[in-house]
Formats: C-alpha cells, sequence, structure tokens
C-alpha cells in the first residue's frame, strides 16, 4: 500500500530550512579549511610538486578503470535490436533439457451452481486455474437460494470430463453440467442477444429459431392457450411464453434446467415479435420459362394468398393434395391459416404473371431440424418448380443455424423423393407404418446449395 503523506505546516517549513541553510554554512567552511590546509602543504612543503603528480596519476588510472569495467558489464538498457533474453523453455532446450510441447485445447461449456457468498466464485475459478483451464466468458444467473455460474472455457485436450467435474464440485459447486462448445459460441452474449432480436424484427419466422440458438438444444412446439390455463414461467426443464393470440409457447430441455434469467430474455423477445405484428420479408426471384411463356415469381408468402391458395387446392387433384397433407383431401383447407402464419415457419410460393399461385412450398421449424413440403399444381409439375423452391428453402435452413431439413411422405411418392436426391445432400431413409421420413444433411452440400435470395441486402 502506498504511503500516506500529510501537508506540512508552515512553522515546520522555516524550522526545516534554518536547519539546511545551517548545515549547507557548515560544509562551506570546512572545505575552506581542508582547501588552505592543501595549499600549505603542497606550496610550502618539500614533496608538494611530488604529491600533485601522485595525485594525477591515480586520478588517471581510477578513470580508465572505470571505463574498462563499463565496457565489460554495461548496465545501460539495450538498444532496439538486442534480442530478448530467452524464456525457461528456449533456456531449457539450450541446457540440453526436454521442450514441453504445446498441448492442443478444446472448449467447454460449464454451467454450476454455488452459493451466494463472498469468495464462492473466486473457489471455482481457482480450481479452473489449478487445472491449466482459461475462463473465455462468464454469465451469472441469480437464484432465490444462490447463484447459476456459465462459463465458456478453453481446457488442454487430455483434462477428462469427470476430472474436471470433480474440481468443480470440490470447489463448492453443485448441479454440475458441462459440454462440449464449438468456436461459434466464442461471442459476446449482449451482441448475439441483439443480432438474434434483429432477425426476428426483420422476419416473424425467425422467432423460434432464435430461441433455440439462444438457449442451445431444446424442444420448441407451439399450442393454442385461449383461458391462459397454463401459467406463463419457468418450472425446471420447461418454459412457458405467452403469444398473441392466445398461444403458448414451451421450451424443453431435459439437459438443462432454465433460470429467470433466460426466461427474461426469451420474454423480451416475444415482446418484440408481438409488438411488431406479422411481418415478412418482400423478397422475391424470376423463374425464366420456355419461350413463348411468361416468366414466373417466386416470393414469399403472407397471410392475404389464403385465397390464391384455396384456387390452387380446387385446381389440384385429390391425389397430389392426399401426398401433400397425408390424410382425407377435404382437411386440406383447413391447414392454410396455419402455414401461411410467419410464425410458424416460412411459406414460399409461386406465382403467374396474373397472380395465380400454383405451388406452394413449406419450411416448418421442429427440434433441431425442419420439416419440408412441396405442393406444385398437376400441370405445372416436371418444370423444375419442386426442385427451386427446395433448395431455396434448405439455403433459408442453413442461413438459420438449421443443419437438416426432413420431408414425411410415403414410398409411393416417387417425385418428391426424387426432389430430394437433386440436393445433392446426404440423405437418411426411415420407414415406419407405411410413412417414409426423408433428412437431408444440409452441412455436407452448403457449397452447392445457392443463395435462397440472391442479391437480398
Amino acid at each position: 500500500m502506498d504511503e500516506i503523506t500529510f501537508p506540512k505546516t508552515r512553522s515546520a517549513i522555516r524550522k526545516q530550512r534554518w536547519r539546511r541553510d545551517a548545515v549547507e554554512i557548515a560544509a562551506i567552511f570546512t572545505a575552506v579549511a581542508a582547501a588552505d590546509l592543501v595549499a600549505n602543504v603542497v606550496v610550502h612543503g618539500h614533496d608538494g610538486p611530488v604529491l600533485l603528480v601522485v595525485s594525477a596519476a591515480a586520478l588517471l588510472a581510477t578513470a580508465l578503470f572505470h571505463s574498462w569495467w563499463a565496457h565489460r558489464h554495461p548496465h545501460g538498457p539495450p538498444s532496439p535490436d538486442t534480442p530478448a533474453p530467452p524464456g525457461p523453455a528456449e533456456a531449457a532446450g539450450e541446457a540440453g533439457g526436454p521442450l514441453e510441447e504445446y498441448e492442443p485445447s478444446v472448449l467447454w461449456r460449464i454451467r454450476t451452481t454455488v452459493e451466494d457468498s463472498t469468495g464462492s466464485l473466486a473457489k471455482v475459478c481457482t480450481a479452473l486455474a489449478s487445472l491449466r483451464v482459461n475462463i473465455v466468458s462468464l454469465q451469472t444467473h441469480p437464484l432465490p437460494s444462490g447463484t447459476v455460474d456459465e462459463f465458456l472455457v478453453r481446457a488442454p485436450r487430455s483434462l477428462a470430463r469427470a476430472e474436471l467435474t470433480s474440481a468443480l464440485a470440490a470447489a463448492g459447486g453443485h448441479d454440475i453440467w458441462t459440454d462440449e462448445a464449438d468456436a461459434h459460441e466464442l461471442v459476446d452474449v449482449p451482441a448475439h442477444v441483439l443480432a438474434l432480436a434483429t432477425r426476428t424484427a426483420l422476419d416473424a419466422s425467425e422467432l423460434p429459431v432464435a430461441l433455440r440458438q439462444l438457449f442451445g438444444r431444446s424442444t420448441i412446439r407451439q399450442y393454442p392457450d385461449k383461458g391462459r390455463s397454463t401459467p406463463a414461467g419457468v418450472d425446471g426443464h420447461v418454459m412457458r411464453l405467452p403469444v398473441p393470440g392466445g398461444d403458448l409457447i414451451e421450451l424443453s430441455r431435459p439437459h438443462l434446467p432454465f433460470t429467470p434469467t433466460e426466461f427474461a430474455r426469451a420474454q423480451a423477445l416475444v415482446e418484440l415479435d408481438s409488438l411488431l405484428g406479422p411481418r415478412v420479408p418482400q423478397v422475391a426471384a424470376r423463374l425464366p420459362q420456355p419461350a413463348g411463356e411468361d416468366d414466373l415469381t417466386v416470393r414469399r408468402a403472407v397471410p392475404e394468398d389464403k385465397a390464391q391458395a384455396l384456387a390452387m387446392h380446387r385446381r389440384c387433384s385429390p391425389d397430389a393434395l392426399r401426398k401433400r397433407y397425408h390424410g382425407p383431401v377435404r382437411d386440406a383447407d383447413r391447414y392454410l391459416d396455419h402455414l401461411l402464419d410467419p410464425r410458424h415457419g416460412q411459406t414460399l410460393a409461386v406465382e403467374t404473371a396474373d397472380g395465380r399461385i400454383v405451388a406452394l412450398a413449406h419450411l416448418m421449424w421442429d427440434d433441431e431440424g425442419a420439416e419440408v413440403a412441396l405442393l406444385v399444381e398437376d400441370d405445372w409439375q416436371r418444370r423444375g418448380l419442386g426442385v427451386d423452391l427446395l433448395r431455396r428453402m434448405a439455403s433459408s435452413a442453413l442461413e438459420a443455424g438449421v443443419k437438416t431439413v426432413y420431408a414425411v411422405t410415403t414410398s409411393s411418392n416417387t417425385g418428391l423423393i426424387s426432389t430430394m436426391r437433386r440436393l445433392s445432400a446426404p440423405l437418411d431413409y426411415q420407414v415406419e407404418d407405411g410413412t417414409l421420413v426423408i433428412t437431408a444433411h444440409l452441412a455436407e452440400a452448403a457449397d452447392q446449395l445457392p443463395a435462397a435470395w440472391p442479391g437480398r441486402a
């Protein structure tokens, strides 16, 4: 700690100045007396000249020795070109000792609950430091009975998960959860939340994706709750959020309970969505047609397209409707309100020059993936509309961070099966009770998928 000094009084300053003046005068008198004595010895003594010569020689020898010593042992700062001294590892190598090899690291996401007391966080940090674990970021989630600390750390790859968990438990942590992270999680949390809020503000269909990216692996479903019979809030591993129209969004995360802080973040996104209302980006692209035919337009569909979508249903064959909706043809119309609502996913429409819709495609967020579905009017099939729509939906899914899309159909729907293969992505096939589920892994075909809307700002 720095020493604290107090200002001196005027009397103390005067006393100190008088003592200093007296010492200086005494020193002057002593120097004059010494000079007089030396002058008498040199001038009046018999060995005066010899004494002067010896003194000069001694002074010259002292100066020469000092110059030689300073040259051999410099004490000044090194020049700019002077190399830095070797570090411990280099010194060990020069001495013939073993060099410590660089050990690769891995990112971990850690969450642990500690007591809300002084020094509890310091104990956890000390335990991590003892294992050579570097803390990259830290978030705290206050609870009524403690605090949840969430770390993103970089640890040696040789460090086992069990050893990491044991060290945290010994430092006072409990309800410990660890999971490997990746470089995409090295983001500033407030900036990440603002980016998700911006995406949600531009497109209502991004809300489920934003919630999933905010909380990691979680299941999201939206269902009607007109009477508000289900309370909103956090219940362990389940979070419920009310949305306009009487619906309720439910997030479940079995591996990790939600905290009040996370609920506040999710509620802020939902309130922003409610305030802005339904919104769909105004994007469109031309689909060239053979000579003599007008080009088609593909764009995002809006709820106001319901009348044209119903008219297209009337022009479609029962077989086409049955393959698309997997049920009675008479029930096809009642799905449109849900599909055209941007809060439930993205719907693409292909329309002619006179405004008739001839194809619809749906991208619906589900768990960690997304479901895709296609309906092309019979007279417009085999013109490449389905392939174009599917590629746009796959690109939109990748832009949202969704790496897999799947289609539910039957083994007799050879048209959809062929269209999924045109994605040039690895496909998984699963058949159960006559239903075929085709899953496309988009990450391995990302470089072959064009942008959903080229030239979009």
